[in-house]
């Protein structure tokens, strides 16, 4: 995955060290109700679509350029679901990040969702039942997007 310019500019200073980021992620529901999901290419794992802001993006347009580069379809944002500060990642080539993300429930607008760029290996929509399986962070992201849609909501911040 290409690391933004940036990011190598402050990894030239920084090194490996733990790097504080800002990220968005959403759960993206069609109109039948399914969620976009991707499968990570760099783990492997099914994801919601996520990526880091650039310097000066509000983070609702960022979410909104990250669904259409990684899953090349177009959604417009509903709600920001939560703010969560997430683990540390590790990454393979040893730089650590750690993510302040905020999580928004979108809707799909238009396009046909496939592979948009490097960072997934599938990219499908998964009806609420049949979801594959995904990790706890995953999980509850999933989770608390269906929920807002059933107007069982809580705080961004709980």
């Amino acid at each position: 995955m290409p690391v933004p310019e940036y990011v190598r500019s402050i990894r030239e200073k920084i090194g490996t060290d733990l790097l504080w980021l800002p990220g968005v992620a959403a759960v993206v529901v069609n109109e039948a109700g399914e969620v976009l999901l991707g499968r990570r290419a760099d783990t492997g794992e099914w994801a919601s679509i996520a990526g880091i802001l650039e310097p000066g993006e509000q983070p609702a347009e960022a979410i909104v350029r990250e669904i259409r580069e990684e899953a090349g379809v177009d959604a417009e944002v509903l709600d920001l679901l939560a703010i969560r500060t997430d683990e540390p990642v590790h990454y393979p080539n040893g730089d650590v990040a750690q993510y302040l993300t905020l999580l928004f429930l979108c809707r799909y607008v238009a396009g046909e969702a496939h592979v948009a760029d490097d960072e997934s290996l599938e990219i499908a929509w998964f009806h609420p039942a049949a979801l594959p399986t995904m990790s706890p962070r995953q999980t509850e992201r999933v989770r608390r997007g269906l929920a807002a849609l059933r107007g069982d909501t809580q705080p961004a911040w709980q």
